[in-house]
């Protein structure tokens, strides 16, 4: 087994490249991605998968898909599945190795039962109120429960009760016998089964006594012969035990775990349990809403797999908490999207301009190109006429200092088009709104043709009225005002920004929009890049979402 070389070197595989220069593991690099399907996976997952699949396809190793399902009272398929595609759609596969912790039930059962055997668990009846002040604090020790002296006989025959639903729920749990007096709180006795009735989404009703994590992941990590468990820096202080059952099972297989700094990002929710609260609570439509940093929001948004995994490559994997700047985030889909994206003609705000001295009734076909980036992806033809929209922005009856877009007697040029000029502002008698602009139009203006003698400052993007495509436009801001996102559930709540989501009905596009699909990203010139929403869009209204806006905060940082 060879490392890569090429790539950049981290912690981790500083310590991966001692196993192989030491033969460790037979020189086998073995991962695995464990999520928990009891929600929808988001962009700190992310950087996990990224992570996991990564250094297996860099060291010409192995990544499985393992679903830890040990807690039924949560999960659901939904999940399962969502996950799939997540992982499938970042561009990663784990071939045929998906498992479920559920797939060792019985094993882990009897690893429970060779630690009675061995005097390492027993049975406890202590409730939670007692068990909690049995435990001790950071700094006082814990002390003995007065089940743990119980014979191996008694802890067999009790915990054989338990698997066969004799107790009821919560009324008894096994737990490890290490030592109440650890400064570790982890290593005092930790729970490592409970009585749970709830049906499973695969063992049905089978079980009634399900693992704990901790005791489940460190075994089916040995199980499937993981030679390093990488997870995020929460579980740093659980590493003793996950050691502890790996020595005291003699397991054959003993992976090693290894704990990195979690992802967070400004102003957006990186719990699972918030982002539950937010669907089950109807503030956002649903786990895939645009403005969600879930995989799949993401997704409907219209970000793609290689700038989220730029992204995570970007921010590297270190071993302390830090956040990072949503800024970042949103310049690696630019610089993804300024190359692939299509551009397009869309007025969001329209505000309609007759040319009165362009010819009634007709239709020109002016040819632009489809990406100034990308020559090879060509041209394509957009109609002109006497009737235009343009943004209402783009014009000001009184133009501030340094306006040079359209004003009265003011000259500017439609992009790929012609010189115009108002002459006359059209208002709505009653309310005094500008509703209406009358224009002349310069013939020996065209754009291309070379044969204008004066130039303008300002360029308009616009669309022809009588073949524009009616659509509804999305913009999104920050989900939360606030950039900090560690917050109590009550700050959390007040912290959501209720103009997230602005909804435009009355957009008018380039015809070629029609044609437009799910998997293709557009920039609408001077308005962001956008893509067709998956969800909401019909052929009678379709419906855009903005992916990004076209300013780059971050690149504008890193050059200052």
């Amino acid at each position: 087994m060879t490392t890569n070389t090429t790539i950049s070197s981290n912690f981790i595989e500083n310590i991966i490249n001692e196993d192989l220069k030491n033969n460790k593991n037979n020189k086998r690099v073995h991962t695995r991605f464990p999520p928990e399907p009891n929600g929808y996976l988001h962009i700190g997952h992310a950087k996990s998968i990224c992570l996991n699949f990564g250094i297996a396809r860099d060291y010409k190793g192995l990544c499985n898909l393992r679903f830890d399902d040990t807690n039924p009272s949560k999960e659901e398929v939904e999940y399962v599945e969502s996950i799939q595609e997540d992982v499938k759609w970042l561009g990663f596969d784990w071939d045929d190795r998906m498992f479920y912790a559920s797939d060792y039930f019985e094993q882990l059962y009897e690893c429970a039962v060779q630690l009675i055997q061995s005097e390492k668990a027993y049975v406890c009846d202590l409730n939670p109120q007692e068990m909690r002040e049995y435990r001790g604090t950071l700094t006082e020790p814990g002390k003995n429960s007065p089940y743990r002296s119980r014979s191996v006989a008694e802890n067999l025959e009790l915990f054989a009760g338990m698997r066969a639903g004799k107790f009821a729920d919560g009324s008894r749990v096994l737990r490890a016998k290490i030592d109440m007096a650890s400064p570790n709180v982890n290593m005092r006795d930790p729970i490592l089964y409970r009585i749970m009735r709830a049906e499973h989404h695969r063992t049905g009703n089978t079980w009634c006594i399900y693992p704990m994590y901790d005791f489940a992941h460190p075994i089916s990590d040995a199980l499937e012969g993981i030679t390093h468990s990488i997870c995020t820096l929460e579980f740093e202080d659980h590493r003793p035990l996950y050691d502890w059952l790996i020595s005291s099972l003699e397991m054959e297989n003993r992976p090693q775990q290894i704990e990195f700094a979690r992802l967070n990002v400004t102003n957006l929710v990186m719990s699972k349990r918030k982002l539950r609260m937010l669907v089950e609570e109807g503030l956002v439509d649903g786990w895939d809403d645009p403005r969600m940093p879930t995989i799949s929001g993401l997704r409907r948004r219209g970000y793609t797999p290689e700038a989220i995994r730029d992204f995570c490559e970007r921010i590297g994997v270190a071993k302390s908490n830090s956040t990072v700047d949503i800024a970042m985030l949103e310049h690696c889909i630019r610089e993804d999207l300024n190359s692939k994206a299509l551009r397009a003609m869309a007025v969001l705000r329209p505000l309609k301009v007759i040319i009165t001295n362009y010819p009634e009734g007709q239709v020109e076909q002016l040819e632009t190109e489809n990406n100034p980036e990308q020559p090879d992806l060509g041209n394509r033809c957009i109609p002109f006429s006497r009737e235009i929209y343009i943004e209402q922005d783009d014009f000001m009856e009184i133009p501030i200092k340094k306006f040079f877009r359209l004003a009265p007697g003011q000259e500017v040029r439609l992009k790929n088009a012609y010189f115009i000029k108002c002459e006359e502002v059209i208002k709505d008698p009653n309310t005094g709104e500008v509703i209406e602009l009358r224009c002349t139009y310069d013939p020996e203006t065209k754009s291309g043709t070379g044969t204008a003698t004066r130039k303008v400052k300002g360029t308009l993007h616009w669309v022809s009225a009588a073949q524009a495509v009616k659509a509804e436009v999305r913009l999104f801001d920050y989900l939360l005002k606030e950039e900090d996102t560690e917050q109590e559930e009550k700050d959390f709540k007040d912290a959501i920004n209720p103009n997230s989501m602005e909804k435009l009905t009355a957009c008018m596009l380039e015809p070629s929009l029609l044609q437009a699909t799910p998997d293709q990203r557009y920039q609408f010139i001077r308005n962001g890049y956008f893509c067709l929403d998956t969800k909401d869009s019909t052929t009678e209204l379709p419906v855009f979402n903005r992916i990004v806006g076209l300013r780059d905060s971050w690149a504008k940082a890193q050059k200052a």
